[in-house]
């Protein structure tokens, strides 16, 4: 079915001037001319010049109501031309103050708002004419040029001319400055205005928002209600996105309650708003209920949804939803792409992943840094950071995430020097480094041991870029210090931290307590961190495992004691495995995989082929109360073995498993990947709570070093 024609239709021919009908006269409205009929229809330029020549043959150009719809098809119409409009206006001998604020409104919309001021001052130098009307534009010019001085300036001049009282300059001028982020000033505008009507309070409750002071947002819809002023739709959806972006969901919950008792009309926006505040605030089920019972959905509704699900890690639903997207046929966008590749990388999923990057590059979606950062994350947690350094190396574009991303993916794979050869090359470019970026600069040394090199960059934060280390910075320090053995100096650093150290500070030490045995700290460590976190099952396992590791049995099943009584479970360990394009998940000691049988009987093969090189099961951190063949046979179902199995029995030789763990990878199993990779001739790589390892001929990335 042809939609549309890309050509215009030439006009239907004109009478002769000699036989048109004489304006003025009552026979005919000059609106009703065919020149003016065709111009309403018009949706190009060709054909408005074609239609503009005909007026000047008909003598219509010389009268003021033609040449303003002319002058306003070319300055306003989304199919026009500003320019043409400014050489049509140049041949009006005297235009009146529409015709002049029709251009001014012209430019203040285009891509070149600057020059709308610029058009001002040249038609009063000439000394036109001006209203509320033309100061409204000009101060729109100044809010989309982000200029505060030429705001204040045009400000000015308004009161100057006796307008800075009128409504609509009011209202361009708190939007004017709540745009340049002067938000005292918007606020004093709004406070002067005497009577404020629906668009006066809109625009200060979204100035609140657009600042990011959303208490503040909310706060004035109150005082909206309560003078008396009906919100309308946006009204409601700008107080939902302040709901939203503050987490707050009890004045969510009570305006969407005071959006059906007042019968406000559903649309699509509205609805949005919605699925999007729920989704924010962590309520997915209410979310997709009302992106369920949405009669008509756009691209933003399908995006919320999106990200709610990928910033809630409900990694499988967002994939899900975005196949539900494609079937829709609604075309997905830059922002469609970034929840997809979170998703991905959350998952590991990198079969997934490497479809949505050329997705994106057929369909000609915009590749932006966003975009960019997001596929070098995605890669790097998939395990495949030969991808994520060939993204980094393709784009030209590298702001301080996109090098921020390559740092950390490098980081999390042990490859300590490489990321800070990265950190070099990105001051040699200019770019300044920011708290994120010092963060993977820091797991970076920490996880290649590089101590020195971390102490070094830490004071640097300070002392060179002026950035004052948070409790992440610290925790990181603290993490270095411990895994390198320097127990003693990582308490004592924590001792003169300007912060109160949190769980994770704690948490880094009693880590390296862990990699070190040091039980007599990791005691000390543990109970201050079962006071400050005691639902952190963590802790308790830590504990427990290394009382263990030391033989002192008593005490390992005190803590697991004192666990179950705080009524504190332990999450099950899973594995995640992309294969065939679908992710499969494995529980410790699961039977309910489709393939179960032949995973076990995988598992039994190898164990039998690992028993002849040696493998006897790490059981000294398995619970006392089993017997040796119960422990062994504990280790045996662990999550990760399962995975292996289940990969072994999916892919050919040499092929290399990935997978993606819940929780840190165990000794033994950690022991185990080694020697199927040996074995087995496999490269198999693990990305589990901390890091990457890639274990390869028998050996890993980490040197038994996580």
């Amino acid at each position: 079915m042809l939609l549309h024609c890309k050509l215009p239709l030439p006009p239907p021919p004109l009478p002769p001037p000699e036989l048109a009908p004489k304006w003025g006269t009552s026979a005919i409205s000059i609106s009703h001319h065919p020149c003016l009929l065709l111009l309403e229809r018009c949706r190009d330029m060709g054909t408005l010049k074609v239609i503009h020549g005909n007026m000047i043959r008909h003598h219509l150009s010389s009268l003021t109501f033609p040449i303003s719809r002319v002058v306003a098809f070319c300055a306003i119409s989304p199919h026009g031309s500003i320019e043409y409009a400014r050489r049509v206006f140049s041949q009006i001998q005297n235009p009146n103050t529409f015709i002049t604020n029709t251009i001014i409104r012209g430019y203040a919309s285009s891509a070149t708002p600057e020059l709308a001021l610029d058009f001002f001052r040249e038609t009063q130098e000439s000394g036109a004419g001006f209203d509320h009307h033309t100061f409204t534009f000009l101060i729109k010019a100044c809010a989309r040029l982000g200029s505060l001085p030429r705001g204040r300036e045009t400000h000015g001049r308004a009161i100057a001319a006796g307008l800075g009282g009128d409504g609509f300059i009011q209202n361009a001028l708190i939007h004017m400055y709540s745009s340049c982020g002067d938000h005292a000033a918007a606020k004093k505008v709004f406070d002067e205005t005497p009577q404020r009507d629906l668009v006066c309070w809109n625009t200060m409750i979204n100035c609140y928002v657009q600042s990011h002071d959303y208490t503040q947002a909310l706060a004035m819809f109150e005082r909206m209600v309560d003078a008396g002023v009906e919100p309308d739709e946006v009204t409601m959806v700008t107080a939902l996105t302040a709901c939203a972006q503050a987490g707050n969901l009890e004045t969510g919950q009570r305006l969407h309650s005071w959006i059906i008792e007042r019968g406000l009309k559903l649309g699509v926006v509205l609805q949005t708003a919605l699925v999007d505040m729920y989704a924010k605030c962590g309520c997915l089920a209410i979310s997709r209920k009302i992106f369920d019972e949405m009669p008509q959905r756009n691209l933003v509704t399908w995006n919320s949804m999106l990200a709610g699900y990928a910033q809630s890690r409900m990694s499988k639903e967002t994939l899900s939803l975005f196949e539900d997207m494609l079937i829709s046929k609604v075309k997905p966008n830059e922002i469609t792409m970034l929840s997809v590749l979170s998703a991905c990388a959350d998952l590991g999923a990198l079969q997934q992943g490497m479809w949505a990057h050329v997705y994106l590059e057929r369909n000609k979606i915009a590749i932006d840094e966003f975009v960019v950062t997001a596929l070098i994350d995605m890669y790097s947690k998939c395990g495949s950071i030969d991808n994520a350094k060939k993204v980094f190396e393709s784009t030209s574009k590298r702001d301080v995430s996109v090098w921020t991303a390559m740092i950390s993916g490098l980081a999390m794979h042990g490859q300590g020097n490489d990321a800070l050869e990265k950190f070099s090359a990105m001051q040699l470019a200019g770019v300044k480094p920011n708290r994120v970026t010092f963060v993977g600069v820091l797991c970076a040394c920490s996880h290649a041991g590089l101590v020195n090199e971390g102490r070094s960059f830490f004071r640097a934060m300070r002392s060179q870029y002026g950035l004052v280390p948070d409790m992440e910075h610290y925790a990181c320090m603290v993490d270095l210090l411990g895994r390198a053995g320097l127990l003693q100096e990582a308490k004592e650093f924590i001792e003169g931290m300007p912060l109160e150290p949190d769980r994770f500070v704690w948490g880094a030490l009693l880590g390296g307590c862990q990699v070190h045995g040091n039980v007599e700290l990791a005691v000390d460590v543990g109970e201050r961190l079962i006071e400050l976190d005691p639902s952190n099952s963590g802790v308790y396992v830590l504990q427990s495992n290394m009382y263990c590791s030391a033989g002192r049995w008593e005490d390992a099943v005190r803590v697991r004691k004192m666990m179950k009584n705080s009524g504190v479970k332990k999450p099950p360990g899973c594995t995640f495995m992309e294969m065939g394009g679908l992710v499969h998940e494995f529980i410790v000691g699961d039977k309910t995989h489709p393939q179960t049988k032949e995973i076990y009987l995988m598992l039994d093969e190898m164990n039998r082929r690992l028993e002849r090189v040696g493998y006897k099961p790490n059981t000294s951190k398995v619970l006392l109360d089993l017997d040796e063949e119960e422990k062994e046979n504990a280790l045996a179902r662990h999550s990760e073995k399962l995975a292996i199995a289940f990969g072994l029995i999916h892919s050919n030789a040499g092929q290399t498993i990935r997978m993606v763990k819940n929780l840190r990878v165990c000794s033994d199993c950690h022991h185990v990947s080694k020697l199927v990779s040996k074995t087995f001739g496999r490269e198999i790589i693990v990305r589990d709570r901390t890091r990457f390892h890639h274990f390869k001929d028998g050996s890993c990335s980490c040197n038994d070093y996580w």
